[in-house]
């Protein structure tokens, strides 16, 4: 496909990267955002090169706004026909396991989230905020919480919901509640995003996808059955056991301390 909303970029170390492009639209997405979405998780998915994602935005102001309020999506005139965009634009909604890092900027509201739930690991720069604009507007507030509950819990989920437009969550708050992992300068959000995803990449591919497959679908278990499935993973994804591990890189080279 000709991408006309996205960029899609691999490099030599095993990551791609998406990047929202629509800035002039601050990055909502359209019924064209959809269609690509729905081609480039199919490319990531069977291209073994790709073993990491970095996900994030053009432009100054935003990472996304969700829906695109001017063009909308269109909608089948039988309500029982509607789909969730979620199922389109997510990852994990798509099956795609290549873990991806979500580099957020600026404003990231509404349908944003969809994006941010099903990433692995979300990063954000000193400007971004956070918020959900949908009871504002008279509009019910549940795909995008329910997604956000199992990343930040109930009570700072709905808190978002609820306030609507009329608080936003920073960077530092976002942090704190679990929303992000890292706070880092403006200028340095995308180089940290690809040097996380390349940190990934270059372990074992099968090892890092069977770990993200066997976590998010541990979300839709009760806790006997997720242990259950997970110890089949281990045999699938591990078949050399522990018994295969050099303990001597344990000091080299230097982590990273967070």
């Amino acid at each position: 496909m000709n991408y006309q909303t996205i960029v899609f970029e691999r490099s030599g170390d095993g990551v791609a990267t998406i990047t929202l492009n629509r800035p002039a639209a601050m990055n909502s997405f359209n019924q064209r955002m959809l269609d690509e979405f729905a081609d480039v998780w199919q490319v990531v998915d069977g291209d073994d090169d790709v073993r990491a994602l970095v996900l994030r935005a053009a432009g100054d102001r935003a990472f996304c706004t969700g829906i695109d309020v001017k063009e909308g999506v269109p909608k089948p005139d039988n309500v029982w026909s509607r789909r969730d965009p979620g199922v389109i634009l997510g990852p994990k909604a798509r099956k795609v396991w290549k873990p991806v890092v979500c580099a957020v900027h600026g404003m990231a509201a509404g349908g944003a989230f969809y994006w941010i739930n099903e990433s692995d690991i979300v990063i954000c720069s000193e400007d971004a905020t956070f918020f959900d604009p949908h009871v504002s507007y008279g509009m019910v507030a549940s795909l995008e919480t329910i997604g956000m509950v199992h990343k930040i819990g109930f009570a700072q989920a709905m808190r978002m919901a609820l306030m609507g437009l009329d608080e936003r969550v920073t960077a530092r708050t976002a942090f704190d509640i679990g929303l992000v992992t890292e706070v880092v300068p403006r200028e340095d959000l995308h180089a940290r995003a690809h040097e996380i995803a390349a940190l990934i990449a270059a372990k074992p591919p099968l090892a890092v996808q069977g770990t993200v497959r066997a976590n998010w679908e541990s979300l839709d278990l009760g806790r006997a059955a997720a242990l259950e499935r997970g110890l089949s993973y281990t045999h699938i994804g591990s078949p050399q056991g522990i018994r295969g591990v050099d303990r001597s890189t344990y000091d080299k080279p230097e982590p990273r301390m967070r």
